[in-house]
């Protein structure tokens, strides 16, 4: 059963999942607002001295693609993969934000949260809503953050500015768009933990794929 969390409340990971190679999923909507969620790998002074950290729809991955934008999925507005053994040394933080891209604000948005999944299934949520906030454009959801071990942290913290505003205060440039650098997919590792997994999608109709060797129908018997 998933942890729940309110704003302000820590845990290390360990104690909620033994797994380390992580989906966290973003849902947030409010009447005709869109969104940007990024993620922001920060030093130890919480400044992104690499922007190359800065994982966003024009940066879907880090170099080494410890971390990875996956887009829209199982509900969520925008989720990620975090693989936490493989982020380099010098991040000892991971900021997941929301910002409005455009007018609004968000004391306009609805419930929404921020979870992690481990092997599939739900591990932590942190659920929030507009009523928290008032005229930010911006918030910084949930933090992963290492202290002798990573840990998360239920943040919700509004932010005045939008993305451009969010991403100065971290100590980024903001630069010109280029296009998006095309995503691999990354194999498996075996492990015994719990290995990488999106949430199911219960109400979602089936997608395509082809069929297995075993879900061939049999033929019809002769009369």
């Amino acid at each position: 059963m998933a942890r729940e969390f309110q704003r302000g409340h820590k845990a290390r990971i360990s104690d909620l999942t033994a797994g380390t190679d992580l989906y966290v999923g973003v849902q947030i909507s409010g009447p005709g607002l869109t969104f940007d969620i990024s993620c922001f790998g920060l030093d130890a002074d919480e400044r992104l001295s690499d922007d190359r950290y800065f994982i966003f729809y024009n940066q879907p991955k880090s170099p080494e693609e410890s971390i990875q934008l996956l887009g829209a999925q199982a509900g969520d507005t925008e989720s990620f993969r975090v693989t936490l053994d493989r982020i380099p040394q010098q991040i000892k933080k991971l900021s997941f934000t929301a910002t409005v891209d455009g007018a609004g604000q968000m004391s306009q948005i609805g419930p929404g949260y921020i979870r992690i999944v481990a092997g599939g299934e739900e591990v932590a949520r942190y659920p929030f809503s507009g009523s928290e906030f008032s005229t930010e454009r911006a918030v910084m959801l949930g933090d992963f953050y290492l202290k002798d071990v990573w840990r998360f942290a239920a943040v919700g913290q509004g932010f005045d500015g939008g993305l451009d505003a969010l991403l100065r205060n971290f100590g980024g440039e903001v630069a010109e768009d280029e296009p998006a650098a095309p995503q691999q997919s990354q194999p498996q590792a075996a492990a015994a933990a719990p290995g990488f997994a999106p949430p199911a999608q219960p109400a979602a109709p089936p997608a395509f794929g082809v069929p297995g060797a075993g879900s061939t129908p049999a033929p019809a018997p002769v009369p």
